[in-house]
């Protein structure tokens, strides 16, 4: 392979990885107008567009998408035989794009930037919108470096740490009639319920721990983010199962009161993803340590400070008698679906 060929694959590479021209030359080392100029030869030694624009951005082409799905793996071997990747955070020029919510956003962000401003000053972070379950085709298309979400399907091509196990917890206003010192199963059943639901699906993990003791509640209102949760549950009777770490302001604030939630409800682990091919990428182990080691040490921190304002709701002995209960009940359906009931039946003569 000629050198020039080799420039430009490594040229276009950077442009897919990157989504921009600009940033594949921030990337590159080069000025624009020299990617630029690239693409140009690019696009007359290939016969093909392979960027077109899109808004203020560019979109690559099937031609593009397809060429980069077999190229990178060979470039990235081969950058590693030639150039073995290094990383100097204190001198490391490079931009880290995180798909990531809110509530993360506000916990790692600022921590972060303190350790970039002491050891790597050229580093940039962005955030990028993470619709939970799209996290892996983030990756995938190079849209981010990382993403921190739940991890639904998981492939052989994405990678994936273990960093949270959400808390549920009931909130509510202070004074609401239920805010007492103990929340009891039934009433929390019978309560109106707010869900905060991003498909817009109003069934969640706690209707799936009801239904498995054969208790239903009724969800009055949902909502799909939870910016808005503290100021309706402020002014109204409404209730909400929550992740207590999404709403740490106004629970440790006084806000709003919280309690265990009555029924045992299973947590949605929550993983720091990435992509295979930047495994072995110094800089993004580096980041993904700090990212990690800054969560856990908010999760705990946070655990902490719950564990000392949380008032009671869990009962054993209420969930183990109504669990009993619903399955007796489905004892006594199943046989009477199992009788036989006669059928008279006339002959004729």
């Amino acid at each position: 392979m000629r050198t020039q060929d080799l420039n430009l694959l490594m040229i276009f590479d950077a442009i897919m990885t990157e989504g921009a021209i600009t940033r594949a030359a921030d990337r590159l080392a080069m000025t624009q107008p020299a990617v630029s100029n690239a693409l140009s030869r690019m696009r007359s030694a290939w016969g093909d567009e392979l960027f077109v624009k899109d808004g203020r951005g560019i979109q690559p082409t099937s031609f593009a998408k397809n060429m980069w799905s077999q190229i990178q793996a060979p470039l990235s071997q081969l950058e590693d035989a030639v150039n073995p990747t290094q990383f100097t955070p204190a001198t490391a020029k490079r931009t880290f794009r995180i798909a990531a919510t809110d509530t993360f956003v506000d916990m790692v962000w600022g921590p972060l930037r303190q350790i970039i401003e002491s050891e790597a000053p050229g580093i940039n972070i962005y955030a990028v919108p993470n619709p939970s379950l799209e996290s892996d085709k983030i990756l995938k298309d190079a849209e981010a470096e990382l993403a921190i979400s739940k991890y639904f399907h998981p492939e052989h091509v994405i990678r994936s740490e273990h960093i949270l196990d959400p808390r549920y917890v009931v909130v509510m206003r202070p004074d609401h009639p239920l805010a007492k010192r103990r929340l009891a199963l039934q009433e929390f059943v019978e309560a109106e319920h707010l869900l905060v639901s991003v498909t817009g699906d109003v069934t969640g993990p706690t209707d799936q721990a009801l239904m498995n003791i054969g208790m239903t509640r009724r969800v009055a209102m949902s909502v799909n983010n939870f910016y808005n949760v503290p100021s309706l549950l402020k002014n109204s009777n409404l209730i909400c199962v929550a992740p207590s770490i999404v709403l740490e302001k106004e629970i440790f604030s006084g806000d709003l009161a919280v309690f265990e939630t009555p029924v045992e409800i299973a947590p949605t682990p929550i993983s720091l993803l990435w992509h295979k091919r930047q495994e072995h990428d110094l800089g993004l182990q580096w980041l993904r340590r700090h990212v990690v080691r800054i969560v856990h040490q908010r999760v705990a921190e946070h655990e902490a400070m719950v564990a000392q304002c949380c008032r009671k709701g869990y009962c054993a002995e209420t969930v183990k008698h109504f669990k009993e209960q619903h399955q007796l009940d489905c004892m006594e359906t199943r046989k009477s679906n199992m009788k036989v009931v006669p059928v008279s039946m006339s002959v004729a003569k």
